[in-house]
């Protein structure tokens, strides 16, 4: 078996001729009589062919190849964006009378999804903590899927994959999970049982800041379903994109290693600052979530989220953020681009919590020197004031 980081150089690559797959651009595709258009249009209804732009092409096609490689799923299908990728996925699977189990820490959007869309055809939804041990006490009669983000959003909590996905599996029930953290390289989770994994392929797989796209990556079982509400929405993606994606994919390896190292040695030397009063990042020893992530992971990635001591104010934290030069303000992440971005605490496992945390700040550690990243994050910290004596003693 060849390493993942030489696969990568050659997935979704044409057999012979061009070392990556040219970017086609077409809406109509013309056919040398009506009885092949005729069998085109049956071959499409179980089998990928060429047969109209909606349907994708051959770039569109090597993206989906490469990313079922990475996933290690039977077919992928992909979204314009993350999000449209995940709301296919819960359309397709759920119906009127269905019920969604959600994992707390889920990316924002998906609640809101529920809350605003879901509701209206119907399909009921809740949720659970990761940390749950009697976690499917939550599951239903009606309960259809539990979805999953592991490691989750903003404090990245992991889950227990394998033993829920037992669970569900013996209960007929579908586990999706959101695996844009690990992005099909540092974290499987269809290896870990899953039925569905949902990437925003904006993040990592594109790597530059410079496309949108979501993928869904399947186990055979659940793909036909994947595919018909791709159809019935007109889900497709520009092969400009899928090309971008592409070549994306072929850095993967090397940029998530340096991310992940560069995060973890962030990480540390926060750990280690008077202000913070906690880091999490599950790479880092000592983050609750840092067992599952040497079980179940094979890598890390730039993301962080640190906790300031309760002691500061938000308008004295946000003044200090002010000071930083080299980290951008701005939502996503996976580019190349340092960024950070406050946290609702509300969107986390604190909320409801009786005393509140102090200021969350997530970062995205990306791909600059880390020597300089933290002479940067050290200027935010100097315009900090002094802890009281309790505190400093602490």
């Amino acid at each position: 078996m060849k390493a993942r980081s030489t696969r990568l150089a050659h997935m979704g690559r044409p057999a012979s001729g061009w070392a990556n797959t040219p970017i086609v651009k077409g809406s109509t595709y013309l056919f040398e009589s009506l009885e092949q258009w005729r069998g085109a249009r049956k071959q499409r209804e179980t089998q990928r062919v060429l047969s109209y732009g909606a349907r994708g092409n051959e770039t569109v096609y090597a993206l989906e190849d490469a990313i079922t490689e990475l996933e290690g799923g039977y077919r992928t299908k992909l979204f314009p964006t993350g999000l449209a990728a995940i709301a296919s996925t819960l359309l397709a699977c759920l119906k009127a009378g269905d019920h969604v189990l959600i994992s707390e820490g889920v990316y924002e959007p998906v609640r809101r999804l529920c809350a605003t869309q879901l509701v209206h055809y119907g399909i009921e939804y809740s949720f659970f903590s990761p940390h749950d041990a009697d976690w499917q006490r939550h599951l239903r009669p009606s309960t259809r899927m539990v979805y999953v983000e592991s490691p989750g959003s903003l404090l990245y909590d992991m889950l227990d994959l394998p033993a829920i996905a037992q669970i569900c599996h013996e209960r007929g029930i579908l586990l999706c999970a959101d695996n844009t953290w690990g992005s099909g390289l540092a974290y499987r989770p269809l290896a870990l049982g899953c039925d569905i994994s949902v990437v925003a392929a904006t993040k990592y797989l594109g790597g530059h800041s410079d496309v949108m796209m979501g993928s869904v990556t399947t186990t055979r079982a659940c793909f036909d379903a994947i595919e018909n509400v791709s159809i019935n929405l007109g889900q497709t993606v520009a092969a400009e994109d899928a090309f971008l994606v592409l070549r994306g994919l072929r850095t993967l390896d090397l940029r998530l290693r340096r991310h992940a190292q560069s995060a973890l040695d962030v990480a540390g030397w926060l750990a280690g600052q008077a202000a913070i009063s906690a880091v999490f990042h599950p790479a880092l020893p000592g983050d609750r979530n840092h067992a599952l992530w040497r079980r179940d992971a094979s890598g890390s990635n730039g993301l962080l989220t640190i906790e300031f001591n309760p002691e500061f104010s938000q308008a004295t934290v946000e003044a200090a953020i002010g000071e930083l030069q080299l980290f951008g303000i701005g939502s996503s992440w996976g580019g190349f681009e340092s960024l950070v971005l406050p946290v609702d605490p509300a969107s986390t496992r604190f909320a409801g919590q009786a005393t509140p945390p102090g200021y969350l700040l997530r970062l995205h550690i990306g791909l600059e020197e880390p020597a300089d990243l933290k002479e940067d994050l050290g200027r935010m910290l100097a315009v900090l004031p002094g802890l009281s004596q309790q505190q400093a003693i602490a």
